[in-house]
This record gives C-alpha cells, sequence and structure tokens, in this order.
C-alpha cells in the first residue's frame, strides 16, 4: 500500500508542474479574448505554452515554486503529529526529486535551509473531520504574488470607503491597482471580510483555493464578486502588467460575523499559476 508520505510527495509533484483544468481553461479563454497581436495575447500565449511544456516534461511550471501551504482535513482517531511528520518529510524529498526551488530562509542567520522546512515551513492548518477519509490541499503560494496582497481597516479615509460592500470595492480595486503587474496577472483574487486581522487574511487566502467557476451560496456576495471581476478587468493592467481586457480570471470573496467596531478587509492574490490540488486517502 502506497504510503501517506509518498502520496503527499506526489501531490506537490502535480501542483508543482501541472497547472489544474479551470485555470488553465480560463487563460485558454482570456488568450481567446485579447485582440490579435496585441502585447497580452503574446504573453498568454507564453503563459499557455509554458503550462505544456511544463506538464509535458514533468518540471515546474514557475522558477519560483512557492510556499507549500496545507490544509489538512483528518478523521478524529488520526493523530495530527504523525500527519506532520510525513508532509514535512515529503517536502524534505519533493524539494530534491521534482525539484523545488529551495525557499526557506532563516531570519535570524539569513541560511537557506536547502529543503523548504523550518520553523512554520511547510505552512499547515489541521481540522478534525467526521468523515473516514483524510483530505489534504496544497497550494504552492509564489511570493510575487503574496507581496501583492493588501491589508485595510475600514473606514478608510483616504479611499473614502466606508464599512459597507461599496467600501469593500475600493479597497479591492485600490488592491489590484496598486499591484499592477507584480503580482503576474491575470490574478485570482481572494477577499476576506472579517471582525479580526487573522481571520480577514484567513478567509482571503481560503477563497482562492475554490474553483474558478465556483460560485458562493449568498446572492449579495456573487454580486459583489461579479462586480469586482468587471471592475477589475475595466483596469487595464492585463496578462502580466502588460496592458488588456483580462487583468483577474476570477475574485473570490469569503466573510465572517464582525464585532460592532471592527471592519476588516484583506485581499489575496493567486498569480496565473494558482497552484492548487487536492489529495483524499
Amino acid at each position: 500500500m502506497l504510503r501517506l508520505k509518498d502520496g503527499i510527495k506526489e501531490l506537490i509533484r502535480k501542483v508543482a508542474t501541472s497547472l489544474p483544468k479551470d485555470v488553465e481553461d480560463a487563460l485558454k479563454k482570456a488568450y481567446d479574448s485579447e485582440p490579435a497581436q496585441s502585447p497580452s495575447k503574446e504573453a498568454l500565449a507564453y503563459i499557455l505554452r509554458d503550462i505544456q511544456i511544463a506538464r509535458e516534461n514533468s518540471r515546474p511550471i514557475c522558477q519560483d515554486t512557492g510556499t507549500p501551504i496545507f490544509h489538512v482535513s483528518a478523521p478524529r482517531e488520526m493523530g495530527f503529529r504523525a500527519i506532520e511528520e510525513d508532509i514535512i518529510e515529503a517536502v524534505r524529498e519533493a524539494t530534491a526529486q521534482v525539484p523545488l526551488r529551495p525557499n526557506a530562509v532563516d531570519v535570524l542567520t539569513e541560511k537557506n535551509t536547502g529543503d523548504n522546512t523550518g520553523i512554520a515551513m511547510p505552512e499547515m492548518h489541521f481540522e478534525q473531520s467526521e468523515e473516514n477519509t483524510l483530505t489534504v490541499d496544497l497550494s504552492l503560494k509564489g511570493a510575487g504574488s503574496e507581496n501583492a496582497g493588501t491589508f485595510y481597516r475600514l473606514p478608510d479615509e483616504g479611499l473614502q470607503a466606508e464599512r459597507d460592500f461599496e467600501g469593500v470595492r475600493k479597497c479591492v480595486l485600490d488592491a489590484v491597482y496598486t499591484a499592477q503587474g507584480k503580482g503576474c496577472p491575470p490574478y485570482t483574487v481572494g477577499v476576506g471580510i472579517a471582525g479580526t486581522r487573522l481571520m480577514a487574511a484567513k478567509l482571503s487566502k481560503g477563497t482562492l483555493m475554490r474553483k474558478i467557476n465556483d460560485r458562493a451560496a449568498a446572492e449579495k456576495i456573487r454580486e459583489l464578486e461579479d462586480r469586482l471581476l468587471s471592475d477589475i478587468n475595466r483596469l487595464g493592467i492585463g496578462a502580466l502588467g502588460l496592458g488588456g481586457d483580462c487583468t483577474a480570471l476570477s475574485v473570490k470573496v469569503s466573510y465572517a460575523h464582525r464585532h460592532t467596531g471592527s471592519y476588516f478587509v484583506d485581499v489575496s492574490f493567486a498569480c496565473w499559476a494558482n497552484r492548487r490540488g487536492r489529495l483524499v486517502w
């Protein structure tokens, strides 16, 4: 029987080398919509070619293979510590074998550990489940898109943004306009609305794991997502910041109840290479 560590290592290889179908399909749609011979269409052509080459040769899609972020849902009878050890060892082996670029740097010594492991690296989040199966979701989060993320506290006088969805819209458009092409668009944009900074960040990053065609349950959230996507794509930033009609492939919004005195908005970005995948064990 295949060991859990080996299953996780294969998940890492797949996520690093093969973009999810829904993301690739959205990039193809974006390519078809751009004017012929435009810089953005040419950039998307290179992106689609890179995706194909990476998959055919089982090589990483991007030189920055990102920060491995794991979300684990495990049955009550399974111990988190054993799963954590399997994940760490799988990351070590995958770094050497896929290979992945070593990205874990000790902030005290500024030395790279060489195997993508260290304090809170890889990043792991655990929850118990009533199901009988173990689910491991993985995102390989590139630094460029992570650096583009922005946090807001409403009301925001500079943006003239109040504590409402119109204020949220102003925050998101400001974040995208400020990012321009630095995070490698077309983006998947994640938005978290909550009463604490930690929850807002958690929600915005979690939305990046949703599929492109996934629709929010609440009608008001669906309307906000649709409006944001339309507004973002009218900014004209385009693929890799070269100008064009497709700056974002998707916008996903998630929210939590908030304290009466707090209203936080966190905006997260995934670059065009939104590398994510799932292992069900």
